[in-house]
């Protein structure tokens, strides 16, 4: 049985479009679009009002988008830690002071 990492994200977030693109079309990663469905949501919610991985986006307000849970259980906001790049998409931002997701 294949392990994977699964991520978090959604279409409508820049830097989740740039993971999912690496991501998509390898069994190592499971991409989940947390608008998709609300159990989805509910599921990333649970995730993210608990884990300590979150506390900076939390307390700024952030989505935590895109996230990454690793087979291990770990949970990151790095794309790198879960073998993909970020590479930022220069003019996007879904955050609500413009600076990125």
């Amino acid at each position: 049985m294949i392990k994977m990492i699964k991520i978090y994200g959604m279409k409508s977030c820049p830097d989740c479009v740039v993971v999912d693109e690496q991501a998509k079309n390898d069994e190592h990663y499971q991409i989940i679009d947390i608008g998709e469905h609300v159990r989805y949501l509910k599921e990333f919610l649970k995730l993210r009002d608990s884990h300590p991985a979150f506390a900076d986006a939390r307390a700024k307000g952030y989505a935590g988008i895109p996230c990454f849970v690793l087979e291990d259980g770990t949970v990151t906001l790095n794309p790198e830690e879960a073998g993909l790049s970020s590479s930022p998409v220069s003019g996007s931002s879904c955050r609500l002071d413009g600076s990125g997701c």
